[in-house]
C-alpha cells in the first residue's frame, strides 16, 4: 500500500489516467465475460467447456459492448504512442523502443508457456494422453490469439506512427476500406482476401490511439500540464490537424454513428448480431475482425468520450488511482492466466467429483454462477501471488506511471542500435509471432506431448532470446 501511495503521488498532472482505468477494465470485462459464459460439460468421460452464447441469443446484442478488443488496442496506440515520443525526445530510437518495449509483452507471456509446457510433459510422462493434453493447454492458451494481433501492431508503431503524423485520421479510414474490401471477399469470394482483417481492422483501432494521444498532448498545453512547447505554434497546428475530439458532442455523435451502422449491418445487413463467436453462424465478427466489429468499436470510442468527465473526476481520488495502478501492475498477468485457472478449478472438481454440469440457461445453472466466480477469482488470485511479480518487476524497471517506457539509461543506449540490431529485433518480433500464430493454428485435439508443437515453443524462445540479448546490450555500436 506504502508504494501504490508513492507512485500515486508521483503521478504527473498531465498523464491521462483514464487511459490506465480502460484497460483495467477491459482485462476485468475480458476475464468476467469468459468465465461468465463457459458451459462445462463431459465429453468421452472428460470435462469440457464451451461457450453458452449460441444458447443465449438474447444476450447477443451485449456483446456490442462485452466484445473489448477494440478497447486493447485504442489504449495500446496510445500508451505506444507515449512511450515511443517519450524515448525520441531523450534522444533515443525506434530500435530502442522496439526492444525495451518487448519485455512488457514477453517476460509474463514466457512465464505462461514455460509452465504450461512443463506441466504437460510432466503428465505425458506420467501417460497422460498427448490428445488430452494438448487440448487442456489449447484451452489455456486462448487468450495468445491477441498476442499474436498484438506483437504484431506494436512491431509497426514506429512506421504507422510516422504515416499518423503525415496523414492523421485518414489513415484509420483508409485502414477500414481495405476491412470493408476483406469482407467482401468473404461474402462474394475470395475468402482469402478477409485474412488481411487480422491485421488491418487492428491497425485502424490502434491508429485512433496515436490520435487520441495527440488531442491528450494538445489539452494539456493549453492547460499549461505539460511544460513549455519547443515547437511552439507549428507543432500545435500538427497535433491540432492530427488529434481525435474528445468533447462530449463528438462522443455522441460517435455512439448514434456507430450504433445506426450496428443496426444496418447486424439486423439488416448479413453479419451476425454478435461481436463474439457463436457457433453455427455463417459469419464471424472477430475471426476475422469485420466492418461491423468496426462500427461496434466506433459505438465504443463514442461511449468512451461520453464517460471521460466523471471517469477523469473519480481518478484524481487519490484510492480510486491506487486501485487502477495495481491493477495495471499485473493487468497481462491477469489476463494470461484467467483461462488457467478456469482449467485447475474444473480439473480439481472433477477429480473429486463435484463438478456441476447444469443445463445452459437454467436456474441451477444461473445460481451456479455466482460459486464459479468466486472460486475462479481465488485461484486467478492465487495465481496472480505467483507470476504477477514478474510483470510487476518489469514495469518497475521500465518506469514508474507518467514516464511511459523509461529506464535508467534507455535514451543513450537505445540511440546506439544500428541497422544490424533494428533487423535483429524485427527477427526477433518475427519469430514470437510465429511461434504463438503456430500454437493458436495447431488443432486442440492434436497429440502435442508438451501440450504445445514443438516448433512454436522454439520459435517463441528463439525470438524471446534474441530480444532479451538486444536488451542487455548486445548489438548495440555503444
Amino acid at each position: 500500500m506504502r508504494r501504490l501511495r508513492q507512485l500515486a503521488e508521483r503521478t504527473p498532472p498531465g498523464r491521462d489516467r483514464y487511459v490506465d482505468l480502460l484497460r483495467a477494465l477491459a482485462i476485468a470485462m475480458v476475464v468476467l465475460g469468459h468465465w461468465g459464459v463457459t458451459v462445462i460439460g463431459h465429453e468421452h468421460g472428460r470435462p469440457s467447456g464451451h461457450s453458452a452464447l449460441a444458447d443465449l441469443p438474447w444476450a447477443w446484442p451485449l456483446t456490442w459492448v462485452a466484445q473489448v478488443m477494440p478497447v486493447f488496442f485504442l489504449v495500446g496506440g496510445y500508451a505506444n504512442a507515449a512511450s515511443l515520443t517519450a524515448r525520441r525526445a531523450r534522444g533515443g530510437t525506434a530500435t530502442g523502443w522496439l526492444v525495451d518495449r518487448s519485455a512488457r509483452l514477453v517476460r509474463p507471456t514466457t512465464a505462461l508457456l514455460l509452465v504450461l509446457a512443463a506441466g504437460a510433459t510432466v503428465a505425458t510422462l506420467r501417460g497422460a494422453d498427448p490428445t488430452q493434453v494438448r487440448t487442456v493447454v489449447w484451452f489455456a492458451t486462448i487468450p495468445l490469439w491477441f498476442l499474436v494481433a498484438y506483437f504484431v501492431v506494436v512491431a509497426l508503431t514506429p512506421p504507422m506512427y510516422a504515416l499518423h503524423r503525415r496523414f492523421g485520421l485518414a489513415v484509420p479510414v483508409a485502414l477500414a476500406g481495405l476491412v470493408a474490401l476483406g469482407d467482401l471477399g468473404r461474402l462474394l469470394g475470395p475468402a482469402v482476401l478477409a485474412d488481411g482483417n487480422y491485421l488491418f481492422a487492428w491497425l485502424a483501432v490502434h491508429q485512433l490511439g496515436f490520435a487520441w494521444y495527440d488531442a491528450s498532448r494538445l489539452d494539456a498545453r493549453s492547460t499549461g500540464t505539460a511544460g513549455p512547447d519547443p515547437r511552439h505554434a507549428a507543432e500545435r497546428t500538427g497535433l491540432r490537424r492530427r488529434r481525435l475530439p474528445l468533447s462530449r458532442r463528438a462522443g455522441a455523435t460517435l455512439v448514434a454513428v456507430g450504433l445506426a451502422a450496428l443496426v444496418l449491418l447486424t439486423v439488416v445487413g448479413p453479419y451476425p448480431v454478435a461481436m463474439l463467436h457463436v457457433a453455427g453462424e455463417k459469419l464471424d465478427n472477430a475471426a476475422p475482425p469485420s466492418v461491423a466489429l468496426l462500427a461496434a468499436a466506433t459505438t465504443q470510442l463514442g461511449l468512451i468520450l461520453l464517460l471521460r468527465g466523471p471517469a477523469g473526476r473519480l481518478l484524481r481520488r487519490s484510492g480510486a488511482w491506487q486501485a487502477v495502478i495495481a491493477v495495471n501492475a499485473v493487468v497481462l498477468t491477469v489476463f494470461l492466466w484467467h483461462l488457467t485457472a478456469a482449467v485447475l478449478l474444473v480439473g480439481l472438481l472433477d477429480a473429486l467429483g463435484v463438478l456441476p454440469t447444469p443445463p445452459v440457461g437454467s436456474a441451477t445453472w444461473w445460481a451456479w454462477r455466482i460459486p464459479w466466480l468466486a472460486a475462479l477469482a481465488v485461484v486467478l488470485t492465487a495465481l496472480v501471488a505467483v507470476f504477477g511479480p514478474i510483470e510487476a518487476r518489469t514495469r518497475r524497471v521500465s518506469g514508474p506511471p507518467g514516464r511511459p517506457g523509461s529506464r535508467p539509461g534507455g535514451g543513450g543506449r537505445a540511440g546506439a542500435y544500428g541497422p544490424t540490431a533494428t533487423a535483429l529485433a524485427v527477427a526477433g518480433y518475427a519469430a514470437l509471432v510465429a511461434g504463438l500464430l503456430l500454437n493458436s493454428l495447431a488443432p486442440k485435439t492434436a497429440p502435442e506431448p508438451l501440450g504445445l508443437p514443438a516448433p512454436a515453443l522454439v520459435a517463441y524462445l528463439a525470438g524471446a532470446g534474441l530480444l532479451r540479448l538486444l536488451r542487455s546490450g548486445w548489438g548495440s555500436r555503444g
